[in-house]
């Protein structure tokens, strides 16, 4: 009898160090973001799991993700950075202010920009086609994004000359500076009107008005991403042309939208997962710039304020709201 005790006991033992060494190697995928889990990415998270599953990774069975959220507070992103790393997460994906704090965590870990502002020049690399180091991903070129929505802006309504710019400093530190340039060649009155917390909102659309502004941009980054809804809002009260980072707010009631389509670029993260995950450092992978991008028009509303979209941009279009 004891020897049968004594039998399951090791068999018991060996069952629960297999399971303790397979729970501890299965990955485990860390994002850092700001906003909240209702901030509107359920598409792209569900197309970067796709692109996992595609490559062999199912959530929940063979890698682990954890999802660290900062809400409105970029200056809790170092602590959620540093708890990602005490899990001793295989990677960390995040925008620029993620990436940022987890640049800060740690020089170990992998880091993937997805989508981050540009990449030399927010100092996270050096070199696009072989980064070195522990950071890699996708990143945008800010600069030619601002000056793209503010020409197509131009061309829907040639007679604007003061434009607002709503934007959040923390999450595109150089947008404003991208949309000034872009301003001045093309001869407009770019107003600048920072938003940093849910609060400001009131005070920023009370600036708008008062500084005249004849057309509305909304900056990029996953705090101006969470509250779209009440700038869509604000624009249409006040007939303002408008244009967006992405096609949400087009579909909303906005204007107008170009910017990088976010659900492919969380696909294409999960390839660089996979490429990490399977031995790739990497600082040898190079960075890439988004492929796919979204242009949207939004005939309803322009009928309502009033402008006729020239056909040129119809057929530049990717989608167009009846």
């Amino acid at each position: 009898m004891k020897r049968i005790v004594l039998l399951v006991s090791v068999v018991l033992g060996i069952f629960a160090a297999t399971a303790a060494y397979t729970e501890s190697k299965t990955p485990r995928i860390g994002f850092l973001l700001m906003g909240s889990p209702q901030a509107g990415l359920t598409s792209a998270f569900d197309a970067f799991r796709e692109g996992l599953r595609e490559l062999g990774w199912i959530e929940n069975e063979n890698i682990v993700i954890e999802y660290r959220w900062a809400g409105e507070s970029p200056e809790r992103l170092p602590e959620l950075a540093a708890e990602l790393v005490r899990l001793k997460v295989d990677v960390i994906i995040g925008s620029t202010p993620g990436a940022r704090a987890a640049q800060q965590a740690t020089t170990s870990i992998p880091i993937i920009m997805c989508i981050a502002d540009d990449a030399v020049k927010q100092g996270f690399v050096t070199n696009l086609a072989r980064p070195g180091g522990n950071i890699t991903g996708m990143a945008a070129m800010t600069s030619e994004l601002a000056g793209k929505r503010l020409e197509l802006l131009r061309e829907v309504a040639p007679t604007v000359t003061r434009v607002a710019l709503l934007w959040n400093p923390p999450g595109s530190p150089d947008y404003l500076k991208d949309t000034q340039t872009a301003a001045h060649s093309f001869g407009l009155t770019l107003q600048s009107v920072e938003v940093r917390t849910a609060d400001d909102f009131e005070s920023a659309f009370a600036a708008v008005l008062k500084g005249r502004a004849q057309a509305l941009v909304l900056g990029p980054g996953q705090f101006m991403f969470t509250h779209q809804k009440q700038v869509v809002e604000f624009a249409t009260k006040n007939n303002l042309p408008s244009i967006y980072a992405w096609k949400g707010p087009a579909s909303a009631g906005g204007l107008l939208a170009y910017g990088v389509n976010i659900p492919q670029a969380y696909h294409r993260a999960a390839y660089y997962v996979d490429k990490i995950l399977r031995g790739t450092k990497p600082g040898e992978l190079p960075i890439e710039q988004p492929t796919k991008f979204d242009f949207v028009v939004n005939l309803k509303t322009a009928k309502a304020l009033g402008i006729t979209i020239p056909k040129s941009i119809l057929l530049r279009a990717d989608e167009v709201i009846q």
